[in-house]
This record gives C-alpha cells, sequence and structure tokens, in this order.
C-alpha cells in the first residue's frame, strides 16, 4: 500500500472513528488498507499452526483475505468481526457457502468470547492512540490460557492524520508487555512490496 492509498483512508479530524465513519469508507471504495490478498506474514505463520480446530478471531477483518486462506488451510472455527454494516454484509455473502466461518457485526471492545489464535491486521492501527492499551487489554480477555496475538504493525510514522496510526517497536512493547509474553515484534523479512521495511511481525502469548 503506497502512502497515498494510506492516505485515502485517513480519518477527518476530529471525528470519531465509529460504525458511520467505516460504513462511509466501504461505501465510497476509500479502503487504501485492503490489499487484495492474505498478506505473507500471516500465511507463512498460520502455515505451521496444526490445530485446525483452534478458535480463530480476526477483528476489524474488512474483507477477510486471511479467512479465505484459513479455509484452504483446512480451519475449522474461524470468528469475523467488523463494526461497519457494510464491510459484514458483504462478508456475509462471500461465506455463505461455509459453515467455519462465523461473521457478526459489532464493536470490538464489547465482544465477549474466548479465542486461541487472534489475528491482527490493520485493525490496532485503526484505533485512536489513547485507545491502545484498552486494546492489549480487550486482546488479552479474549484469549484462552496461553493464547496467541499473531499478525502485522506498521513499524513508521504517518504525515497525516489518522487512521491508519503508526508507531515503534518501543512504543507497542509497553503497550502489551504487561499482557503478554512477546516472543516476536521484528521486522517482517516478506512484507507486501509497498509496505517493505515498515511492517513489524508480532507473535505474543498471553501471560
Amino acid at each position: 500500500m503506497s502512502d497515498t492509498e494510506l492516505n485515502n483512508a485517513a480519518g477527518v479530524p476530529g471525528r470519531d472513528l465509529d460504525a458511520a465513519f467505516w460504513n462511509e469508507r466501504w461505501r465510497t471504495g476509500e479502503t487504501g488498507w485492503d490489499v487484495g490478498y492474505a498478506t505473507p506474514p500471516i500465511k507463512e505463520y498460520m502455515q505451521q499452526y496444526g490445530n485446525w480446530e483452534a478458535a480463530i478471531l480476526i477483528p476489524g477483518c474488512g474483507n477477510a483475505y486471511e479467512a479465505e486462506y484459513l479455509l484452504e488451510r483446512g480451519f475449522t472455527n474461524i470468528t469475523l468481526l467488523d463494526i461497519s454494516q457494510e464491510a459484514c454484509s458483504r462478508l456475509k455473502d462471500k461465506f455463505a457457502h461455509s459453515s467455519a466461518v462465523h461473521v457478526l457485526c459489532g464493536d470490538f471492545f464489547s465482544h465477549t468470547g474466548q479465542y486461541d489464535v487472534i489475528i491482527e491486521q490493520t485493525f490496532f492501527c485503526a484505533q485512536l492512540l489513547e485507545r491502545r492499551t484498552e486494546y492489549a487489554q480487550k486482546v488479552a480477555s479474549l484469549l484462552t490460557p496461553g493464547g496467541r496475538l499473531i499478525g502485522v504493525m506498521f513499524n513508521r510514522q504517518f504525515d497525516r492524520q489518522g487512521p491508519p496510526f503508526g508507531g515503534t517497536a518501543d512504543e507497542y512493547t509497553s503497550v502489551f508487555q504487561p499482557y503478554f509474553t512477546i516472543h516476536s515484534m521484528d521486522p517482517c523479512y516478506n512484507s507486501i512490496g509497498p509496505r517493505a521495511g515498515t511492517e513489524l511481525f508480532i507473535n505474543m502469548q498471553k501471560k
């Protein structure tokens, strides 16, 4: 994703990042976060994850390309969560053939459930900075003992008001370390071309 594409998805100063905000982005096609396929870092991690019955949550899932990949790999318990009714309507059509995928429309911070893996892909960067600690706490509350948060986060700052909102490994560590054992928070070697050098792969285990 180029800087132009990212900035096309940028927010309006002072506006709440609520369901109406994200519905508008979908309806107007301002979905610069959408790369059109599951990204390599997530695919590579899930290739070696052997529990096909694991309960998996993908919050802020958008078009949920990761779920398509997981289905191809044989995973049987995938929950997709998005606050946008427009996105959820598309997802319900997209996965209508599969009993392995459950589509929920709602606010992540109000969601309840228990999951073995939560996949992070452009959702954390869509949260206001003051909600980052709340995000970490919420992820931990949704994971089973020893459950994992895996995925990618931006390792850069943006020159316009977000979303997306960037950051650094040091900033993220201070947010997540109270709740997680951080096994990996390292620069991605297999990012997609437009994001090369700007992503961290994360693999964190609930304490």
